[in-house]
């Protein structure tokens, strides 16, 4: 029996501080809901708007594959494995924080906000060694079709990660349906809506609505607007 999981936008837990307005899918800092903990292996969603020049520090991570996915604008990343990068919209990066890293993210821009995402998987294995990875890519290869943002590595070509999920985006135009393949048996996916109206196996969303599916083979998608849906193909059962 396929499962469903709904998280409307305006549910979400929410910090305004200032420089940062963020909005977040599941627990994070503050914000604790014992219902919404994580989605299989995913257990941060961070919707993050970070004012012109502001950003966060030099600070510790481990034993987590964080991806990024700048929306609008640029990130200054620096990190102590020697990577001193700028991510830009149309780009993702790709962090396994393994054993230990330490890192700084900030707003590129003087004068402009930064809109991104930020999204922690449990890895696979633990304690691995740190790696960083980055690539663009583009729009037009995602009108109508879902584009491939990352896989499982090592064996995964262009990005990939420690885990056995599959990222993928679609551009879709008002009207377009189409089906997507779960990659893995036991696998679920979490849809996020980055803009416009989908309908998904019968349930209608919203921009910034989140959708949790489990439980099944298969995604039937529509488009009731243009839209902007990210999927995220994730294993359920945490090692």
């Amino acid at each position: 029996m396929e499962k469903i999981t709904l998280h409307k936008a305006n549910t979400r837990g929410h910090a305004d501080h200032g420089w940062l307005n963020a909005w977040h899918t599941f627990s994070f800092a503050d914000y604790t809901d014992r219902s919404r903990v994580h989605f299989g292996v995913l257990r941060v969603l961070n919707d993050d708007t970070i004012a012109a020049g502001m950003g966060f520090g030099k600070h510790p991570h481990d034993n987590m594959e964080i991806i990024t996915i700048p929306l609008e604008g640029a990130v200054a990343h620096k990190d102590s494995m020697g990577h001193e990068e700028v991510v830009r919209a149309g780009e993702v990066q790709v962090m396994s924080a393994g054993t230990g890293i330490y890192h700084s993210e900030y707003n590129a821009s003087k004068t402009d906000p930064l809109k991104l995402l930020q999204i922690w998987l449990f890895p696979r294995e633990g304690n691995v060694t740190p790696r960083y990875g980055q690539a663009a890519f583009k729009k037009e290869d995602r009108i109508n079709k879902f584009q491939q943002l990352l896989g499982p590595g090592p064996a995964e070509s262009g990005l990939w990660i420690h885990q056995d999920a599959w990222f993928s985006i679609g551009s879709l135009e008002k009207g377009f349906q189409t089906d997507y393949l779960v990659k893995k048996p036991g696998n679920g996916v979490y849809a996020f809506v980055i803009s416009g109206d989908v309908t998904i196996n019968g349930t209608s969303l919203n921009k910034r609505d989140g959708l949790g599916i489990s439980d099944t083979d298969v995604l039937h998608i529509t488009a009731d607007a243009d839209a902007e849906l990210l999927l995220m193909d994730v294993p359920m059962i945490l090692q």
